[in-house]
C-alpha cells in the first residue's frame, strides 16, 4: 500500500457496489447457476463463479460460457428472474464499510454510487441496508442496457454534477474500475477485500491500494 502523507484533493468519491460496499457474491453466484441450469450448465464448483463478480453480466456470459449476443441477453432475463427477488439480498456489507461511508460524510465529502448494476436494484439494495443517506446520487446501468460499461457511469456522474476530474477518485476492487476512471481521466483507489487481486489492479492503472475501508478512509481523509 501506498504512503497516504500528502494532503488530498479528492472531494467528489464515486463508489462501486458489488465487492467494494457489500459482499455480493452468494446472490449473484446463485443467480448465474441458476442462469446457466436453463441453458443446460451446470456448475459443480460455485467458486468458478467468482470472475463473473465486476464486469456486465452480459459480458460474463459471452466471454466465459461463449454465448453469442441473443442467447446471453436470454441468460441475462434468466439471471434477473432469480436475482430480483432471492439473489438481491443475499448479500452482506463489508465490516468496516459503514463506518467509512459516516467519517466521508461527516468530512463533508460528496459520495456517489457508479455501479454497473442497474441502479433499481443498487438503490434496493442501498436502502435495504441503511445506506441511501450517505450518498448524494446513486448511479447505475439501466435494464435496456444503458450505461452498461463502468466508463458510461463514471462519465454520466462527472457530466451530471459538474465534476472536476482533478477532484474526483474512484474507488473500487476490480479491473473494470481501475480501466473506467482511466478512460475518464479520473484517478481510482482499488480495494483488496473485495474479487480483484493485488495484480490485476495494478497491471491495470490503479493509483492506490487499499488493503481495507479503514485504509481508504484514512487515504481520502488523511486522519
Amino acid at each position: 500500500m501506498k504512503e497516504f502523507n500528502l494532503r488530498m484533493k479528492y472531494e467528489h468519491i464515486l463508489i462501486d457496489l458489488d465487492g467494494t460496499i457489500t459482499d455480493s457474491f452468494p446472490g449473484i453466484a446463485a443467480s448465474f447457476a441458476y442462469a446457466l441450469e436453463k441453458f443446460g450448465i451446470h456448475v459443480s464448483d460455485v467458486s468458478q463463479l467468482r470472475r463473473c463478480v465486476g464486469p456486465p453480466i452480459i459480458e460474463s456470459f459471452m466471454t466465459f460460457y461463449g454465448m453469442d449476443e441473443a442467447h446471453a441477453n436470454d441468460a441475462v432475463a434468466k439471471y434477473r428472474e432469480y436475482y430480483t427477488d432471492r439473489g438481491i439480498f443475499e448479500n452482506s456489507v463489508y465490516a468496516g464499510v459503514p463506518e467509512m461511508l459516516r467519517e466521508l460524510h461527516e468530512s463533508g465529502l460528496k459520495t456517489y454510487l457508479a455501479t454497473s448494476k442497474p441502479r433499481p436494484f443498487a438503490e434496493r439494495i442501498i436502502s435495504h441496508f441503511g445506506l441511501d443517506g450517505y450518498f448524494t446520487f446513486i448511479s447505475g446501468s439501466e435494464f435496456d442496457g444503458t450505461r452498461s460499461e463502468k466508463y458510461q457511469v463514471i462519465a454520466y456522474l462527472l457530466t451530471r454534477f459538474a465534476i472536476p476530474h482533478e477532484n474526483a477518485l474512484m474507488v473500487g476492487d476490480r479491473m473494470h474500475d481501475v480501466d473506467g476512471a482511466n478512460q475518464c481521466m479520473i484517478d481510482c483507489a482499488s480495494v483488496l477485500y473485495g474479487y480483484g487481486t493485488r495484480n490485476e489492479l495494478l497491471e491495470h492503472g490503479a493509483k492506490y491500494i487499499c488493503e481495507t475501508p479503514a485504509d481508504l478512509t484514512r487515504l481520502i481523509t488523511n486522519k
